[in-house]
């Protein structure tokens, strides 16, 4: 366990309060934890030198921590000159917010993102980055209401992470005492569409793998996507939806059961797609979010009703991340005794020790239209084991040894599975953004 006493694939607090400074044309306070930081966006119609008369306009960051938002007072840079460090994240955050944007679209404009560490905890280019875009958003809009700008030049959003191989574990979102002790950290800035714009790693003691570094990847993937989810929040492009029924769009009974018991609190009427007799999806998606999404919105549009599905399935490192999104069809007739033996046979023939493998969910969430989807989701790393135990579960849970844990997820009764399971964790994130 973190000493945080977050998963491992869990993100600090994340708060943002958009229009923190009064004065600048978009700004914002990022809260990242323990980690704050003051973001303002000011607009000049004046460009570099060197840019002039090539009908482009600029985007540009100055980055900066005051002498107390460390736990030792550190010298202010005004007296001794910027160093290495602040140049290249003031590079970083100008890079990054430049690649999601038209600058032919901003002629002869030029924004300035000041980025300000009040308290640090670790994470301060990334949250500067992350916070940064909501400034430059929210700028973006008051010239757009000028008519200083006819088009928005945005293209997408873009948002920034830290991960880390802490403790022989990987982890996302490090604080200060994890990135102090780390044997390798990276940082990751994606776009909204998950494109990579830039990737800083580092091992700090012995080189890491190509498999850690998808790992590292994937974990990142996951938490820039609720960065982006929280930062749509605060600019008011994400509201609550008011659920009062919910259909659980899908006929495997384990499943709906699961269901039922997690979102039990929450007063919502649930219904399975059995009990509404809701059509099959046929899942033609590559990956986990497509099929979730495939499924909801298909069950929204019978329904009339929010719909949540789910994909999720087992993904084996030696076996190249199968059978992933093939876990159900991965046997005739979803017969996983069948599939199990197959598996292991399968991995056995590698001739790999290495038994690494996860499971993983996605939750989709359709308003009744059935149109746009909300993604919610959860991993939960570990094992396979040699052989199948227990009697609780379905699926492949018989084979599968949570991280630190010798018994098989079908060991575990229902409580606590649901408290580390991938759709538990999908779940949780789910309640947390609609109740």
């Amino acid at each position: 366990m973190r000493h945080s006493k977050r998963q491992n694939d869990e993100i600090r607090k994340v708060e943002i309060i958009p229009n923190y400074n009064p004065y600048a044309e978009g700004s914002c306070l990022i809260k990242c934890g323990n980690t704050h930081v003051v973001c303002t966006a000011s607009v000049e119609d004046k460009l570099p030198t060197w840019l002039k008369g090539q009908n482009k306009g600029w985007i540009t960051a100055e980055y900066g921590m005051l002498p107390r938002s460390t736990q030792v007072r550190m010298a202010r840079e005004s007296k001794k000159g910027l160093s290495g460090r602040t140049q290249e994240i003031q590079r970083l955050i100008g890079r990054s917010l430049r690649a999601v944007v038209d600058l032919e679209k901003m002629k002869d404009l030029s924004i300035c993102i000041d980025c300000d560490v009040i308290q640090a905890d670790g994470g301060t280019r990334t949250a500067s980055i992350t916070g940064g875009y909501v400034a430059l958003v929210l700028a973006i809009r008051k010239l757009m209401a000028e008519k200083k700008l006819l088009v928005n030049p945005i293209r997408e959003g873009v948002a920034a992470i830290s991960c880390a191989i802490h403790n022989n574990q990987a982890v996302l979102d490090v604080d200060y005492e994890e990135d102090s002790t780390a044997q390798a950290d990276m940082n990751f800035v994606l776009s909204e569409s998950g494109k990579i714009i830039e990737i800083q790693g580092t091992a700090e003691g012995a080189p890491f793998s190509e498999t850690e570094f998808n790992h590292l990847f994937a974990l990142a993937k996951e938490g820039i996507a609720q960065l982006i989810a929280k930062q749509k929040q605060a600019l008011g492009l994400l509201s609550k939806p008011e659920i009062k029924e919910l259909v659980i769009a899908t006929h495997n009974a384990g499943k709906v059961a699961e269901f039922k018991q997690l979102l039990a609190p929450f007063g919502v009427k649930v219904y399975s797609a059995d009990e509404l007799n809701l059509d099959d999806v046929e899942e033609t998606g590559t990956t986990f979010a497509e099929n979730a999404e495939l499924k909801a919105k298909a069950a929204a549009k019978q329904s009339g009703k929010y719909a949540l599905a789910d994909d999720s399935g087992l993904c084996v490192d030696a076996l190249n991340g199968a059978p992933g999104v093939y876990s159900a069809r991965y046997a005739p007739n979803r017969d996983f005794d069948k599939a199990m033996d197959k598996l292991l046979g399968e991995l056995e023939n590698t001739n790999s020790s290495d038994r690494t493998a996860h499971f993983e969910c996605v939750l989709a969430l359709a308003a009744p239209e059935g149109e746009n989807c909300l993604l919610f989701s959860g991993k939960v790393c570990g094992q396979i084991a040699k052989s199948k135990s227990g009697s609780n579960g379905f699926g492949f849970d018989p084979i599968f040894l949570p991280e630190g844990d010798s018994r098989s997820f079908a060991e575990y009764n229902a409580e606590e599975k649901a408290a580390i399971s991938h759709r538990g964790r999908a779940v949780r994130k789910f309640v947390q953004f609609c109740f």
